[in-house]
């Protein structure tokens, strides 16, 4: 058992705020190259951000959903596809924590050594050979892939004897190969680059059922009376994205009330924007949102947290509203974002000011399949009316 002491919430928070400089200082350039800087890397990891969903016993943190919410949030205020790229690790490392106790023990020899992964198949199969599966294809849009040193992959299993089902398992980074393909408006720093595997053999100890993971059915001995591993895999992903969200809406209203005083309200007899009327009906209502959004994501972490605690079982209804909070906070930061963006100016438009940066990566952030803001809604729609929801991912 590891003797790491585990950074309080408020601890790791203070730890991301002192290398704030370091982050806003490579942001352009890692905008430039479409990944982030190796100074940015290092800092993130030397707060020890990347340790937080670890089991304990391998230097990790066991950190709790509003802890997730709060890094991330604070580290998306600086750098949004910082933030994106922590958040997916979190996803990971959890997803690693439900698989046998001998596999985790390989992936996270090294604490701080990053992880990456997808829950969808891409175009992978896997084809059944003596000890486990050959897989061949390709995931696109794996954040992090270009600083992991693991993926956790699925592919679809090709059953001779059955329907074919997906399953998912860690393969090392150093097996596949990469197409740089992540030319993107917002996340570019992210390197979201797609991996490709090419003959791979995964030995059969490592894979389990992707439907037995998405739906947290562990079989970790060791991790079987880990508060974290007592809440849905999308209640997870759920929380440990939306704080990328907020921490982005709050960049942006920043950004703006840092660049108002001295703006003209140009062709307005105005004396300066901040002395206009429709400048403070747009402002209260577009902070009013960021607000909102916040409180979705923080009773989002703190269901997770109480039922985690509680060891209760997760009703559906409960499930569906994990990812209707999601989508509310999304939906709320988006709107807060067109609000401030469309009363920034033309001059805003230039990328070096961090406004339009900041704008790019939440409209990327909400485009993705688990935070569209009308999806989530729908699920929890669904459930609220007694239906059952379309997806196995709740």
């Amino acid at each position: 058992m590891s003797t790491v002491a585990v950074p309080s919430r408020e601890e790791l928070v203070r730890r991301v705020s002192e290398i704030a400089p370091v982050l806003r200082a490579n942001a352009e350039w890692s905008v430039e190259h479409r990944r982030l800087h190796e100074e940015t890397l290092k800092a993130l990891s030397d707060t020890g951000v990347f340790r937080m969903r670890i089991p304990k016993r391998y230097g990790g943190y066991e950190s709790d959903a509003r802890t997730m919410v709060d890094v991330a949030d604070a580290i998306a205020q600086v750098d949004g596809s910082a933030a994106w790229l922590v958040a997916c690790h979190w996803i990971a490392t959890w997803g690693l924590g439900l698989f046998p106790d001998e596999v985790q023990s390989d992936v996270f020899e090294d604490p701080d050594a990053q992880v990456c992964t997808t829950i969808g198949p891409g175009t992978a199969t896997a084809v059944p050979v003596e000890g486990g599966v050959v897989v061949n294809g390709e995931w696109p849009c794996i954040s992090g892939a270009l600083s992991s040193r693991w993926q956790q992959v699925a592919a679809i299993l090709l059953d001779p004897n059955g329907e074919p089902y997906p399953v998912m398992g860690p393969v090392q980074l150093s097996e596949l190969q990469t197409r740089d393909d992540w030319h993107t408006t917002g996340l570019r720093s992210s390197g979201s680059i797609a991996t490709i595997a090419k003959d791979l053999f995964i030995p059969q100890e490592r894979l389990l059922p992707a439907p037995a993971v998405v739906g947290s059915q562990s079989v970790s001995k060791l991790n079987a009376d880990v508060t974290i591993y007592r809440a849905p895999f999308m209640a997870v992903g759920s929380a440990a994205t939306v704080g990328v969200a907020t921490g982005i809406a709050k960049a942006i209203r920043d950004a703006f009330f840092e660049r108002l005083p001295g703006r003209q309200a140009t062709y307005t007899l105005y004396p300066s924007l901040a002395e206009a009327p429709v400048t403070h009906l747009r402002v209260a209502e577009a902070v009013m949102k960021v607000d909102e959004a916040e409180f979705h994501a923080q009773r989002l972490a703190a269901q997770v947290d109480a039922k985690c605690a509680s060891g209760e079982a997760w009703e559906l209804t409960e499930r569906g509203r994990a990812r209707g909070d999601e989508g509310s906070a999304v939906r709320l930061a988006n709107e807060a974002a067109d609000i401030l963006a469309a009363n920034s100016g033309g001059s805003s438009a230039y990328t070096k000011v961090p406004i339009q940066r900041f704008v790019n990566d939440l409209r990327t952030v909400s485009l993705h399949a688990m935070m569209i803001p009308d999806v989530n809604a729908e699920i929890y729609g669904e459930v609220l009316c007694g239906q059952e929801p379309n997806t196995y991912y709740i």
